[in-house]
């Protein structure tokens, strides 16, 4: 459960009157209402929702759209499922841990939009029924950043099968920048069906193993600007195109992040005030991250997104992969085991689908240029704090903070 930064409301019913503390309260990135501290404090477990425990079908999509159904209870919570799904697919135990469950919506084109990753915490099958809307799915996709991390995984054939699934489509839908060069080496690797030579391959691409937003807005480098945002090998990426220029991208490090938080408004419509009666508008989550530029300047960049959640999960499970690495330890999880002792095994079996051969390379997609080799010599317009009316609780401190010299920048 999140709470929102607190915003200040007037009284129904006395358009000038006095004003109160209205709290936005999100379950799981979703906003589920706004009420006063006094209704917050009455919030208890008779109004939770009560799920009764039953057996039932669910369906969990791998990248390339293969559907598997997996039986669960209704009371599962992640890593259960999870389990579930690793069993049908005959994948390794130890494996388990690379690979995450998140929540999509699935677009209109066919493609997805990720909404968050499934938490331990939450019930998988409770979290997309309720959202009651077939476009919303669970898709199996891998949880780590560090391309390193793939030589464990490929030393398995459903882990490989998985990876190269992962990898086509992500070429596919555009995520992965490939030139055509390397489009027909790619696809020669594949007619061979050279698996790990395509991964190889695939692992020295641009955004190889990113995870891309919808089209969304920032202040960077100026203000409302329309950026496309990726998140990926310890950075997020701003793919951003200025007036007469061609398609650019500016990369922000997160161990050149000192804090990051995520607040919430809900804006009025134009030219109204803020009175009873007023019409409102949808939700705003905007992303903001302090971010050195040089030795001695810290800046804050915004990204008004509603994957703005999603944006921060990622910076965080970004941070937290580079703090295990650096104190020598390992991403393999330690799966938490049943009463029995044992973990539930499938009887039936489901192999991995090997996607097709990948399709000509879409020719209105444009190549990209570095928006600078040096961020300090970008002019960033428009870039201001962020309201410091925020508490210190939701501020996100960043231990793998690095600082730097001029000279590395």
């Amino acid at each position: 459960m999140h709470f929102s930064i607190p915003e200040t409301e007037s009284r129904s019913g006395d358009s000038g009157g006095s004003a109160y503390v209205a709290y936005n309260i999100h379950v799981n990135g979703v906003l589920h209402c706004r009420v006063r501290y006094s209704q917050l404090l009455g919030l208890h477990e008779q109004e939770t929702q009560q799920v009764p425990t039953e057996e039932v079908s669910l369906e969990v999509l791998l990248s390339n759209g293969q559907k598997v159904l997996v039986s669960v209870l209704t009371s599962d919570q992640t890593e259960d499922v999870l389990e579930a799904v690793a069993a049908k697919l005959d994948l390794p135990d130890d494996l388990i841990g690379y690979f995450s469950l998140f929540l999509v919506r699935e677009k209109e084109d066919g493609s997805f939009s990720f909404v968050r990753k499934l938490q331990e915490f939450e019930l998988p099958y409770v979290s997309v029924t309720s959202l009651r809307s077939q476009e919303y799915k669970i898709v199996l996709r891998k949880s780590y950043w560090d391309s390193a991390y793939d030589d464990d995984v490929m030393e398995n054939r459903v882990g490989l099968n998985l990876l190269y699934a992962q990898t086509v489509s992500d070429i596919e839908r555009g995520w992965i920048l490939v030139t055509k060069e390397q489009h027909r080496q790619l696809k020669s690797l594949q007619e061979k069906v050279s698996k790990k030579e395509f991964l190889r391959l695939a692992q020295t691409l641009r955004h190889y193993g990113y995870l891309r937003f919808d089209a969304c807005v920032a202040d960077f480098p100026e203000k409302d600007c329309p950026v496309v945002v990726s998140a990926g090998n310890s950075e997020l990426s701003l793919q951003l195109r200025l007036p007469g220029q061609q398609l650019r991208e500016g990369s922000f490090r997160v161990t050149r992040m000192r804090c990051w938080r995520v607040t919430s408004s809900v804006p009025l419509p134009s030219g109204s005030t803020n009175s009873p009666g007023r019409g409102r508008g949808e939700v705003r989550l905007e992303l903001a991250f302090e971010y050195l530029m040089s030795k001695d300047r810290l800046q804050w960049v915004t990204i008004t997104s509603p994957q703005a959640i999603m944006m921060s999960i990622c910076l965080q499970s970004m941070v937290d992969e580079l703090m295990v690495k650096k104190s020598g330890g390992s991403i393999r999880k330690m799966l938490r085991r049943r009463v029995a002792g044992t973990l539930r095994r499938s009887d039936s079996q489901q192999a991995v689908k090997s996607p097709p051969l990948l399709e000509s390379p879409d020719a209105s997609r444009e190549s990209m240029v570095k928006l600078s080799s040096k961020l300090s010599a970008v002019s960033l317009r428009g870039i201001g704090s962020p309201s410091t009316d925020a508490s210190a609780s939701d501020v996100h401190g960043n231990f793998a903070f690095e600082g730097i010299g001029d000279e590395d920048l």
